[in-house]
């Protein structure tokens, strides 16, 4: 099976924007504890959207000239391998989390041993638990991880691709992302939060507009691909990366605003595409710059996936008075951003990697 060119420059983007996820949950704890409804990182949530455009990038640029070498079987073998470690590692951690926070909800009601064990295993196969099994009593899709509910729609993602969206025509799938924009727009303008922040509940209307973040996300990256696969490129060296991570940077720290709705439909159908667009220009020269970047993706989705139940443990403090790391007020958050970043890092090398080759030895 021939390789195309791997493109360092989107791994590094998607480094940054785990970071970015990472900082806007400990901005959102932060105004929890001080009572603020809104976080000065408003716009941190979009980084989903980013990794879905990014992921349909991806998908397109390396499978779609490759389905005569594998099947579907074999595709979505690949995306399980590669995902679904870091999915048990951080549900672990989750269930760690809250058994330390004394197995209580919210509310500071117990959970019964047979409900967490419940929602523990749904959680294991990225099965959402919901109703009596939502242990944290706060309607999250995944209560042990929050933010597994993006994983849970990546693998949506995937599996569309490979039965559908990878046989349509570039017209076809251009009147694809233009129906699921549109009914993602309707869902921004005529949802409860004037906002496209959905995915993370089992509210039916956050669930759904949740789907409809990724089937528009999901098809514009591959158009992307598409588009960048048809054209001849000149490569742009090592600036091309710090203005894109510059970029996403800024989109991503962009406080509350009004008629936010707009803004965010523009930075998911424009920004983000030419985002990825302009990364995948980009090259990376220097022994340093190439490692730094190299790193931000290695650490990206070990980061992403068991960074919250840090972030669980950092309310619990706060609302218990905790101080573990210091009584000024940012000596914890900073303590928490370098354990995770740390931990991904030792994650990717002694778990993550080495088992991903292991199972694609065995099951590929």
């Amino acid at each position: 099976m021939y390789s195309k060119p791997h493109y360092i420059i989107l791994d590094g983007l998607r480094g940054v924007a785990a970071l970015m996820v990472l900082l806007y949950h400990l901005f959102e704890a932060i105004a929890f504890a001080a009572g603020d409804p809104e976080q000065d990182m408003f716009h941190g949530f979009l980084a989903v959207d980013f990794f879905f455009v990014l992921s349909g990038f991806v998908m397109g640029y390396a499978y779609d000239e490759k389905w005569n070498e594998m099947s579907i079987g074999n595709f979505l073998k690949r995306r399980i391998i590669r995902l679904h470690p870091m999915v048990v590692l951080g549900v672990v951690l989750g269930l760690v989390a809250f058994i330390i926070q004394g197995c209580t909800n919210w509310n500071g009601d117990s959970v019964p041993c047979l409900t967490l064990i419940e929602c523990f295993v749904l959680s294991l196969f990225l099965l959402p638990s919901i109703g009596t099994m939502d242990v944290r009593g706060n309607t999250e899709l995944f209560p042990l991880n929050g933010p597994h509910w993006s994983l849970f729609f990546e693998y949506f993602g995937s599996i569309l691709y490979a039965i559908a969206l990878r046989k349509l025509s570039t017209k076809w799938l251009s009147f694809w992302t233009l129906l699921a924009f549109a009914t993602l727009a309707t869902f921004g303008f005529l949802g409860p939060y004037d906002s496209i922040a959905y995915g993370w509940s089992s509210d039916p209307v956050v669930f759904w507009g949740g789907f409809f973040r990724m089937i528009f996300a999901y098809p514009m990256g591959l158009l992307v691909a598409r588009f960048f696969r048809r054209k001849e490129h000149r490569q742009f060296n090592g600036w091309m990366f710090v203005l894109c991570a510059l970029m996403l940077c800024l989109l991503l720290a962009v406080p509350s605003i009004q008629l936010r709705v707009y803004f965010e439909l523009f930075t998911v159908a424009v920004a983000f595409p030419l985002i990825v667009y302009c990364a995948a220009l980009g090259n990376v020269n220097g022994r340093f710059s190439r490692l730094f970047v190299e790193m931000l993706g290695n650490i990206s989705y070990p980061l992403y996936a068991i960074h919250y139940p840090l972030i669980y443990l950092y309310i619990w403090w706060i609302n218990n008075d905790i101080h573990p790391f210091g009584s000024a007020i940012w000596s914890t958050p900073v303590a928490i951003s370098l354990i995770a970043i740390v931990l991904a890092y030792v994650l990717f090398v002694v778990y993550d990697r080495p088992l991903r080759r292991e199972l694609s030895k065995k099951l590929l």
